[in-house]
């Protein structure tokens, strides 16, 4: 980017002309998180104990310890999150300059309200660059269901029935085609989990984690307002916590959009 770029980009968010969008889901108590079934151990929901509130323990400030999970809301995915990519990056060595870049958004809204549990082919996926040009190098690649309408009703979110949870995600074809598309940095989802909810039973299981995070690429999950921004064109930002050693993070995802 030159600095003309820059002073372009400064100067659209000053007159408008660039408008920032908040990706990001609210982070509270009541955000929901994934249910895994026994026996494994589960992520809790956020909580927090407080230390001062303008009290004995701190006349003039207020503050709070919190307990949540790494993967918990609006999160990032690294590397070392799965075992694939147990010797790849923490979420502290990621760098920066693949925290930004251009946002590619597959929308299939349509889809998805017909059959929650859609899954994303790589037909989908060639058919995004046949109408919009090729991918751009160091894109991340968001998943448009209109999921991020659920978000405040958990049982709705996770969509859980007798034969497990119901949720929008890749096929398996599909897991593979992003992790090896050489422009594809992350994949983003507005679901509870990079993958759909099935694709524990798939060959093999949780193939967005199993081949992208092998990879060396990135997810994010629990994503907001994916339908205010353009197919092409809009540049995303990921903000992470600088963890070390963390396998997930939750993040602030703003997204730059020309007006």
């Amino acid at each position: 980017m030159t600095s003309t770029s820059v002073t372009d980009l400064v100067a659209g968010l000053a007159d408008g002309s660039v408008e920032v969008i908040d990706l990001t889901q609210p982070l509270s108590e009541t955000t929901p998180v994934l249910v895994l079934p026994d026996p494994f151990a589960n992520t809790p929901h956020l909580s927090r104990k407080t230390l001062s509130k303008f009290d004995d323990n701190g006349p003039a400030w207020a503050w709070d310890v919190l307990e949540l999970g790494e993967h918990t809301g609006t999160h990032l995915d690294a590397p070392i999150h799965w075992i694939t990519g147990k010797d790849g990056e923490d979420v502290a060595s990621i760098p920066p300059g693949r925290l930004v870049g251009p946002a590619v958004v597959i929308d299939k809204t349509a889809e998805v309200a017909a059959d929650p549990g859609y899954l994303l082919t790589p037909d989908d996926l060639a058919a995004y660059e046949a109408e919009h040009g090729a991918i751009a190098p160091g894109s991340w690649i968001l998943f448009r269901t209109g999921w991020g309408s659920r978000a405040s009703a958990e049982a709705a979110f996770l969509n859980a029935g007798p034969e497990g949870p119901v949720t929008p995600g890749p096929d398996v074809a599909a897991a593979r085609w992003l992790a090896e598309h050489p422009n594809v940095v992350g994949f983003g989802v507005e679901t509870v989990g990079i993958d759909a909810g099935a694709a524990g039973g798939f060959d093999p299981g949780f193939p967005v984690h199993n081949f992208l995070l092998g990879a060396g690429r990135y997810g994010l999950t629990q994503l907001a307002n994916l339908e205010a921004l353009p197919a092409a064109g809009a540049l995303i930002v990921v903000a992470p916590l600088k963890l070390v050693d963390g396998t997930g993070s939750p993040s602030r995802v703003l997204a730059f959009v020309p007006r």
